[in-house]
């Protein structure tokens, strides 16, 4: 049988060459790629509800799929140091951010997807099933808490694309009341959506986009309509992002370069490498149930090999969920809504949540201590405070809220921002003068913008 391959081969070949011959070049280089949607695909409710999941996607890049500002905002302050030897995430830590900074960009970029995307299934939902109207409250919830996310971390003076058209356009820089405005506008148009509907999904989109409202409100210093804002989000209410059971098809990346990569280390007041952060919280000594950390055996150190590693139990896992909005974030809006209206119930409503069960992602808290008055007006303003830094660790508020206490409150940087008049244990050289992120340098692109107004809280 061998003898006769040649000859097979030979006809299989001058088959080929008949056939190609009898084939247009067009015919043969016009290639569908199943993968690429048409615009015009679109435009049909299938089309909306594939825009609709593409923006759910981008909005968990934006928090915990990817390296967001979320954990640049916590690498500011005092929730992470670097344990890496990225040079972006170093001169992070030190508060020294350059608008070169091309994981800063990354992360910029993700939130502004986020808004754009999210705008774009809302409008096509609207259209093409308008019935639907739990999704489209669940995309202006996501829009404004891009938005609201984007004002919070980055500088004041930021070019938020110009949706009033229905379609995207360069736009000049707003100042952070514009942009708590927007994504407050966002909130409202979320809660327009969903209307009086009592489905899970419909009730899920309503009290997180009244907690966005909150956290919009407290940012603008109305603090008497933030707490009204929240006062019905039920004590069962969380907004978690999820993910699969099977581990490396969509890790919850706190989880990945916390602990698995070992990046980020949780920071201290008092630093492992030495001295002492000013300002810092005591997110390791502390020994709070709410942070929970932990060493490693046989994992002494980060990534770098230097850096000694203290491991989040926040997001313990993989698939660990993640809260964007839940009934602890409303519980301390009210809370600091009670303060500035002098109401003693602020204190009542802080110890509510550590009396418990209260749940946050993947930790229920119980039995913690009461807190007690400790008397003057900024004392309890800094107790509060620390409450959030505590209840709130990785999600992105941190940064937001030391922004806010000078803003609102009249503290100085040298009185509430980590690290301002030290020296960084890690470099044992002098933190910068950063508050907050710059917008990177690639959004110069865009003629309208020029930089920056200002580094100011």
């Amino acid at each position: 049988m061998i003898r006769y391959i040649p000859k097979y081969r030979a006809v299989a070949l001058a088959a080929a060459v008949a056939t190609l011959a009898a084939c247009s070049r067009d015919r043969l280089l016009g290639v569908t790629d199943p993968d690429i949607i048409a615009p015009e695909n679109l435009n049909s409710a299938d089309g909306a509800e594939g825009l609709r999941v593409g923006a759910i996607r981008v909005f968990k890049f934006m928090t915990a799929l990817d390296e967001s500002s979320w954990f640049y905002g916590g690498l500011l302050v005092d929730e992470w140091k670097s344990a890496d030897t990225f040079t972006q995430r170093d001169e992070t830590d030190q508060r020294n951010v350059t608008e070169q900074n091309s994981l800063v960009t990354v992360a910029y970029r993700q939130i502004h997807r986020t808004r754009i995307q999210a705008y774009a299934a809302a409008k096509a939902l609207q259209t093409y099933s308008p019935n639907a109207k739990a999704k489209i409250g669940e995309m202006f919830f996501i829009k404004g808490y891009a938005e609201l996310q984007s004002a919070l971390d980055f500088c004041n003076g930021q070019p938020y694309a110009d949706l009033s058209t229905g379609t995207p356009d360069i736009a000049a820089a707003i100042d952070g009341p514009t942009a708590f405005n927007i994504a407050l506008a966002s909130f409202d148009s979320a809660l327009v959506a969903v209307g009086t509907g009592a489905d899970t999904v419909s009730n899920r989109v309503r009290y997180a986009a009244q907690v966005g409202r909150g956290r919009a409100l407290l940012a603008l210093g109305k603090l008497p309509e933030a707490g009204n804002a929240v006062s019905s989000v039920p004590s069962n209410f969380t907004f978690n992002l999820t993910w699969p059971g099977s581990q490396g098809i969509e890790d919850n990346l706190i989880w990945g370069l916390a602990i698995s990569a070992r990046r980020y280390t949780v920071q201290d007041s008092a630093d492992s490498q030495g001295g002492r952060i000013p300002n810092a919280m005591p997110f390791v000594s502390a020994k709070d149930p709410r942070v929970p950390v932990s060493k490693r055996t046989g994992v002494p150190f980060g990534f770098d090999g230097v850096t000694p590693y203290d491991q989040e139990g926040v997001f313990p896992a993989f698939n660990s969920p993640v809260p964007v909005a839940n009934y602890v974030d409303a519980r301390l809006i009210l809370a600091e809504s009670q303060l500035a209206a002098g109401n003693a119930a602020w204190l009542t409503t802080l110890n509510a949540l550590r009396t418990g069960p209260t749940n946050i992602g993947a930790l229920t808290i119980s039995g913690m201590p009461p807190l007690t008055d400790p008397g003057s007006a900024a004392a309890r303003q800094q107790l509060l405070f620390r409450e959030r830094a505590f209840w709130t660790f990785g999600r992105g508020q941190r940064l937001g809220d030391l922004r806010r206490m000078m803003r609102l409150y009249g503290f100085t940087a040298a009185q509430v921002f980590p690290g301002e008049g030290g020296l960084n244990p890690r470099k044992n050289a002098a933190y910068g003068p950063d508050i907050n992120l710059p917008v990177p340098q690639a959004e110069r692109n865009n003629q309208l913008y020029t930089g920056c107004i200002d580094r100011k809280a």
